[in-house]
């Protein structure tokens, strides 16, 4: 199996950063696109950023300018750097993964547990 484990969240305040990181970890032949979502109290699930393979990039509009997500693939890792942070910017923040686990296995979606951004003062 594959397990996705988010680390960096954290309570800041309005203005301030912080970077999450999410390894990817156990079975693993392939990772293919990479992603953070968050979903704040009483709101769905919204995808943030986005990166594949290769390194293109997808950004929701209320981040762009101020997030930046980067991969390292060798570590099977992604990163979400946020800057400017706003207290909007308040939510679970969660790891997303595509990942053949064999070849010739399908992709598969992968979910982080999800870790906690607070911005408040």
């Amino acid at each position: 199996q594959v397990q996705l484990v988010e680390s960096g969240g954290g309570l800041v305040q309005p203005g301030g950063s912080l970077r999450l990181s999410c390894a990817a970890s156990g079975t693993i032949f392939s990772i293919y696109a990479m992603g953070w979502y968050r979903q704040a109290p009483g709101k769905q699930r919204e995808l943030v950023a986005s990166i594949t393979k290769s390194g293109s990039t997808n950004y929701a509009e209320s981040v762009k300018g101020r997030f930046t997500i980067s991969r390292d693939n060798a570590k099977n890792t992604v990163y979400l750097q946020m800057n400017s942070l706003k207290p909007e910017d308040t939510a679970v923040y969660y790891c997303n993964a595509d990942v053949k686990i064999r070849r010739g296995a399908p992709v598969s979606d992968y979910w982080g547990q999800g870790t906690q951004v607070t911005v408040s003062s």
